[in-house]
Formats: C-alpha cells, sequence, structure tokens
C-alpha cells in the first residue's frame, strides 16, 4: 500500500472522525473505501443508451443489399 497525504477542513476530519467511531472502524479505512468507490464510479463504463439498436431491421446484409440495389441516376433538368 502506498502512503499519501491530503488535507481536509476541520469539519471534514471532525465528521470523518465521528463516522469512523461509529463503524468501529480508522479513518483511513472509510477514506480508502470511499476512494475505491469514487474510482469505481468514474472508471465504469457509461451505460448504453436505450435507442441503441432501435432501428435493428434483424437483416444482417442491408448494406450489400442497398449497394445493389441503387436507384438510377436523374439529371435534374
Amino acid at each position: 500500500m502506498d502512503r499519501t497525504t491530503f488535507s481536509l477542513t476541520v469539519e471534514t476530519r471532525r465528521r470523518l472522525r465521528r463516522a469512523a467511531a461509529d463503524r468501529g472502524v480508522s479513518m483511513a479505512t472509510i477514506i480508502r473505501e470511499a476512494i475505491e468507490e469514487k474510482v469505481d464510479r468514474l472508471t465504469a463504463l457509461p451505460p448504453k443508451p436505450r435507442s441503441l439498436g432501435i432501428g435493428a431491421s434483424g437483416v444482417s446484409d442491408t448494406a450489400r443489399r442497398s449497394g445493389a440495389e441503387r436507384p438510377q441516376p436523374r439529371s435534374w433538368r
């Protein structure tokens, strides 16, 4: 484990000390758990949008067929 130093406000340290005493663990344990949870959330993959796949036709050769079935070009005049 790496040793790291950081600063806390007086109020945050007071709240941390009280939370540690209530749980019967060290302040370092609470800090490690909080950092681990935060890093997990930051590095997790974002959820896929619900609209993903909404246009899925179930046909796998759509791109090949669309190239073969192109309409004949028309003159604009």
